[in-house]
């Protein structure tokens, strides 16, 4: 199989119709947006609306954010733990770290904690890649090592999903010969934007076939809501793997912001010297204690959402659409013609699903919501695809915003 082209980023902005009012809250105008530090999934769903939304009216689908929110322990721990709000309590945030390393089988100096995942992968990319040092990713796939590449100033090197009309995996073979010196080769697993996993067999080729200097970030932020096996056994033994966990998923907590960098702890002390040691949120702290220390939580949740993506999933088929076959809390929808403008007509409808990745410009995504969003959904779809949608792209940036590149986190 041919290796994927390496290619600069120079207008990542592409990837999607990035902002307009309600971006100026994250930057002070269109000069501020080039040296902004991390952007997330909140972001790039928000900015690629085609219209502006009220967070209180229709259906959001378009964020991989888990409507069930946290759960009922961890809402009464961060309710517990507001009135000490008033101070910094570091020696809190050492309980999720010892509780979780317990759990895996790890040494708590190989696990690092975050106000979510994305800011661990920014630095990641800051601390392995260079001008002469490329990341590599899938494509479609996770956009935020692309942020972090063009401040960094390395190549992006993307390399198709295999099978993108099947399986829809990462490419692994093709993603390591793809660059002779990659600084970082990211795998998000399972993948967004399509929700497929790859077999833990694919993940051991890359470990050991792996340039002997480049980084693996393995992005675990959705491994709950699967069946394959995890990945942190490399860390366990050593490797240039890089794990990131995230609590903004199953657990809930995307508004809240926690997560994990598990790698050996020179890897860590290297990224941490891009950020990552002020104090965390004592309420994302207690939250995540909380979660970690319930049995009946991931399996639950997990049983849930595989319940109704299934039940989502199998109406679209039965509907003659074409879905990725995912086993996270978002699937990749082939809508078989411009993917914009059935997002534009579902907006108008108070409906907000997405993104679109360019590789696949008639596909959407769509984040797994309740059941009955699900099925409000369906009635949406069902209207919008019956009728016509030409005219209803959404709109292209003005100016400066429309080449400022972009990306988003976990």
């Amino acid at each position: 199989m041919p290796s994927a082209p390496i290619s600069s980023i120079t207008d990542p902005a592409a990837c999607s119709g990035f902002s307009r009012r309600s971006f100026f809250r994250f930057a002070a105008g269109a000069s501020a947006l080039a040296t902004m530090p991390i952007l997330t999934e909140a972001h790039l769903a928000h900015a690629a609306r085609p219209t502006f939304a009220d967070p209180n009216k229709g259906i959001h689908i378009d964020a991989n954010e888990n409507p069930m929110g946290p759960s009922e322990a961890a809402r009464q721990a961060m309710i517990n733990i507001v009135p000490r709000g008033g101070r910094y309590l570091f020696p809190l945030e050492s309980e999720p770290v010892e509780i979780f390393a317990k759990q895996e089988g790890l040494n708590p100096e190989c696990v690092m904690p975050f106000a979510g995942s994305s800011e661990p992968l920014h630095y990641t990319v800051l601390a392995f890649t260079s001008k002469d040092r490329p990341v590599v990713i899938a494509d479609p796939g996770y956009e935020a090592p692309m942020w972090a590449a063009q401040i960094s100033g390395a190549p992006v090197v993307k390399v198709p999903l295999c099978d993108p009309r099947g399986a829809a995996m990462h490419d692994i073979k093709a993603m390591l010969a793809a660059a002779s010196s990659p600084g970082v080769i990211y795998i998000c697993n399972p993948n967004n934007p399509t929700g497929t996993c790859t077999p833990r067999k694919d993940i051991e080729y890359a470990v050991a076939h792996a340039p002997k200097d480049a980084i693996l970030l393995i992005d675990e932020a959705y491994i709950h809501l699967c069946d394959e096996p995890r990945s942190l056994d490399f860390v366990r033994d050593g490797k240039n793997v890089i794990v990131l966990r995230t609590f903004s998923k199953l657990y809930g907590m995307a508004g809240i912001r926690m997560g994990f960098a598990i790698a050996r702890p020179d890897l860590l002390q290297k990224i941490s010297s891009f950020g990552g040691l002020n104090a965390l949120p004592v309420t994302a702290v207690a939250a995540a204690k909380a979660s970690l220390l319930d049995p009946d939580l991931i399996p639950t949740r997990k049983k849930r959402i595989a319940e109704i993506r299934t039940e989502s999933i199998a109406w679209l088929k039965s509907q003659g659409y074409t879905v990725t076959p995912s086993e996270s809390n978002c699937f990749m929808l082939d809508v078989r013609r411009p993917g914009a403008e059935v997002q534009a007509a579902l907006a108008k409808k108070d409906m907000y699903v997405g993104r679109i990745w360019p590789a696949w410009p008639n596909s959407l995504r769509i984040t797994v919501g309740t059941r009955e969003e699900m099925l409000a959904f369906q009635e949406a779809f069902t209207e919008v695809m019956s009728g016509s949608t030409a005219g209803l792209v959404a709109p292209k940036l003005p100016g400066r915003l429309a080449k400022t590149p972009f990306t988003h986190m976990s």
